[in-house]
């Protein structure tokens, strides 16, 4: 019996038991009866976007991000997730969420409305690092959406966490095909710029393997990020190199500068990485912060807690964008990350690892397409069937300690997908865009935005859903208040106290 196989054996039970998971949705208001991007403000039934537990912004004023307590089980995951979207489009009125990761149709990049947060100092830090974020690459990409799966389990400490996250940088190119549903996009989102994609009609691009386009190079990807090579074989090389990153001035930025002649903000920083969150990847090492706490003091003072992935694409065909058999999908392959033999990253493999998640994002349906692996190549289709063939032990072990077969059942809904390809939802997202939507990327979007609101306001609500909602938004309301009342510093001097290198220690 093989080592991993060993270790999973003798796993505990109720560790297992113990996995939790969350999610963090996001999802672009699009205009009731259109195919554009509401430039309403952020609806005030739904509360602060500062303070609000439950219901924030993303980048855009225009872009909600709904937020998941911590779960036992997918299914209450799921459950709550339809819970704030009955609330919230109670609140929309006719706007809809946008059921797709590439966006609706966007006016000039310029008047997509940053997100705004009250007048408080860190609210107007989040405005300022989102008007960073479109100096440097633009407002239409960060209009992209998707869902972040949080998770954790029991007894992981921080070896165990980065050998898991090094493991799930190299087998992500099999989330992207399984899950993947963003192969066509919009034509306004590319206006202007090179995108080496194919029409379909005269608004919709497309690629004709592709699988997420989002995680792709017309995604969230940057020059400036790919110059950095972050390390995951220790938190201590991680931080190290995220600090050098969040400390080194970058010229490109330099040139844009903190403030315009007119004494606006620009950015928070020229430096490469404004903030921890600007850095892009699949996957993240989490720690819950406290008040005015760096996220990677947190994570240098106490630990990994949780890993936060980042490469899910909405789903169309699921009324909130992700299936409990997802999520119990993800539990599995997390498993297998951490229980396999994980050796130390490279920077040949970590070059190679982003050249698999381009070929898989733009083609990872196209027969033979190859992939690499340890120095040579390995046909995607192969790769994915010895994963999926690994991770059956793994899914029997997590239904013993739960009861039921539910994690068999997911494994096998995701091995039949991978024995026939035209099953996965990248392609079935190209063939309903044929068949009912004469191939327009925004009619076949709206259609499914449209089912997806009329299926989630079916379902039964739990009593005082909404008068619960309204409390809640209250009290986001008068949080926000309070801290814009307690303020002291003015902006400058909070801009850089926050951003002294100092705070980034452990």
């Amino acid at each position: 019996m093989s080592d991993w196989l060993q270790r999973l054996e003798a796993l505990d039970p109720a560790r297992l038991a113990g996995m939790r998971r969350g999610v963090e949705k996001e999802s672009l208001r699009a205009q009731a009866g259109a195919t554009s991007l509401a430039l309403t403000p952020h609806p005030t039934a739904l509360g602060s976007a500062l303070t609000h537990e439950t219901v924030t912004t993303d980048f855009s004023e225009s872009q909600l991000e709904l937020i998941t307590g911590v779960h036992a089980s997918a299914d209450d995951c799921v459950s709550e997730l339809t819970e704030i979207h009955q609330a919230v489009y109670h609140a929309l009125g006719d706007e809809l969420m946008w059921a797709s990761s590439m966006p609706c149709r966007l006016p000039a990049d310029e008047t997509i409305p940053i997100g705004r947060y009250g007048a408080s100092n860190i609210g107007r830090a989040k405005s300022v690092y989102r008007m960073g974020l479109g100096h440097r690459y633009g407002r239409r990409m960060q209009t992209i959406s998707g869902i972040h799966y949080n998770w954790s389990m029991p007894g992981l400490d921080n070896a165990d966490h980065f050998a898991l996250i090094r493991n799930f940088r190299r087998h992500s190119f099999l989330l992207l095909t399984l899950f993947g549903a963003s192969p066509a996009l919009c034509a306004s989102f590319v206006a202007g710029r090179e995108h080496g994609l194919r029409p379909l009609t005269d608004g919709t691009l497309h690629m004709p393997h592709g699988t997420s386009l989002r995680m792709g190079r017309l995604g969230y990807q940057s020059d400036a990020q790919a110059s950095l090579s972050v390390s995951y074989n220790s938190l201590d090389g991680y931080a190290a190199s995220l600090q050098d990153a969040l400390t080194r001035p970058y010229p490109a930025y330099e040139k844009v500068g903190v403030m315009n002649p007119g004494g606006e903000y620009n950015q928070l920083s020229t430096t490469l990485l404004q903030i921890e969150n600007e850095f892009y990847g699949t996957i993240r090492p989490k720690r819950t912060i406290r008040s005015g706490e760096r996220p990677l003091h947190a994570l240098r003072e106490r630990g990994v807690e949780y890993i936060e992935v980042r490469c899910m694409d909405l789903d169309p065909f699921e009324p909130v964008g992700i299936a409990a058999s997802t999520m119990r999908f993800l539990d599995v392959f997390l498993l297998h990350c951490w229980l396999t033999d994980s050796p130390d990253d490279t920077p040949a493999e970590l070059g190679a690892l982003a050249r698999n998640q381009h070929r898989t994002a733009s083609a990872g349906r196209e027969p033979g397409l190859q992939l690499e692996r340890r120095g040579g190549e390995v046909a995607l289709r192969d790769w994915g069937r010895e994963l999926l063939a690994e991770f059956a032990p793994i899914a029997a072990k997590v239904d013993a300690a739960l009861g039921g077969s539910l994690y068999r059942e997911a494994l096998e809904a995701a091995v039949a997908r991978w024995a026939d390809f035209d099953s996965l939802p990248s392609a079935r997202v190209l063939a309903e865009m044929s068949a009912a939507h004469a191939s327009s990327h925004l009619d076949f979007v709206a259609a499914r935005s449209a089912q997806a609101r009329e299926h989630v306001l079916a379902q039964p609500a739990p009593a005082g859903l909404d008068e619960r909602f309204a409390d809640s938004a209250r009290a986001s309301l008068e949080r926000q208040a309070a801290i814009e009342a307690a303020d002291t510093l003015d902006f400058e001097t909070f801009r850089q106290q926050y951003l002294d290198p100092a705070q980034l220690r452990g």
